[in-house]
């Protein structure tokens, strides 16, 4: 089969990416050559820039594909792009929506493929639900072969899955304490990219995949509390200073942060997997967090230049556990 990847070589798609062409996929990826993570041997690398509709016409005109994938897409109106590019001339189209368009918080536990998409705090989600809407249209209209695919949290080895990068392991390394939303008990689910992949390349050309929707992620469920203790135990520090503050209050302090916890991280999140491994039997999480999270540590640790603080971070979290503090004094 001949796949396009838009995109291709992300945090989530560069675990896809060598996985397909190792199980014979032809694989393309349509990029702008502007990332540090390599090209698979084998896969062939378009040059062009989905959101000039114009120049990437060009680039891809003398091809057709079996699947195509847009990694990329977050609004309508990308959407309404590849629609125009690829009707008629692919067998499928999958769109990479996010678990975080789920009904936050959700009504009942675990999250299935059934529960509402609503989410009135991020604007983030509430763009991919438009996009998937659009996608569903037009499959009834047209039957425009898509396939949604909702990843949650996914992380590779570069990605912490706290606000700040390499922050926080910064201030817990120097005795200093971190902020945790809520009271660190809220259940979330983190899924190494390489799990999350053979899910994924499972329904690539699958026909029983065509006009559904999945999420894929790991059946291994942590409170915060747990997550931030199992980076601070890779990052060699024990005992932790994890100060707990309301999602609210870390909004008010920065809307940005706070959209993606209001939005995302402050509600429990776990799922149920069965109909993706309906479709993909052999589909099975095998890094738990607290590997991943070792293999995260050592890529940071192999390179001091990749210790980035984030001064907005650090000097805001001083600003949030102090006025916290003061209020409720311990």
């Amino acid at each position: 089969m001949k796949v396009l990847f838009i995109g291709g070589t992300g945090k989530i798609s560069s675990a896809c990416t060598p996985l397909a062409a190792e199980r014979g996929f032809e694989m393309y990826l349509l990029n702008r050559g502007q990332t540090d993570r390599p090209v698979p041997p084998g896969v062939t690398v378009i040059h062009g820039d989905i959101r000039n509709r114009t120049s990437v016409a060009a680039a891809l005109e003398e091809y057709t594909f079996d699947v195509v994938v847009d990694w990329i897409a977050f609004t309508p109106e990308q959407i309404e792009t590849d629609l125009a590019l690829f009707k008629g001339r692919t067998g499928q189209y999958i769109f990479i929506s996010s678990a975080s368009a789920y009904q936050t918080p959700p009504a009942s536990l675990p999250v299935t493929e059934s529960t509402p998409l609503d989410n009135p705090y991020w604007l983030y989600s509430r763009n991919k639900i438009a996009c998937e809407e659009l996608l569903l249209q037009a499959y009834r209209a047209h039957k425009f072969p898509m396939t949604i695919v909702r990843p949650s949290h996914t992380y590779d080895k570069t990605m912490f899955p706290f606000n700040g990068g390499y922050t926080p392991i910064h201030r817990m390394r120097q005795g200093k304490p971190v902020f945790v939303h809520g009271d660190g008990t809220s259940l979330w689910t983190m899924t190494h990219h390489t799990d999350f992949a053979k899910g994924f390349v499972g329904l690539m050309g699958n026909s029983r995949a065509i006009g559904d929707a999945f999420h894929i992620t790991s059946d291994e469920w942590l409170n915060w509390n747990q997550i931030y203790t199992i980076f601070a135990d890779a990052a060699g520090v024990n005992d932790p200073q994890l100060v707990h503050i309301p999602s609210e209050l870390i909004n008010a302090y920065d809307a940005n942060l706070g959209a993606g916890l209001l939005g995302d991280k402050a509600a429990s999140m776990i799922f149920d997997n069965s109909k993706v491994k309906r479709l993909v039997p052999d589909f099975l999480c095998t890094t738990p967090l607290r590997r991943g999270a070792e293999e995260v540590m050592a890529w940071y640790d192999a390179d001091p230049a990749r210790q980035v603080v984030d001064d907005h971070i650090d000097k805001l979290t001083d600003q949030m556990i102090d006025a916290y503090r003061k209020a409720w004094p311990q």
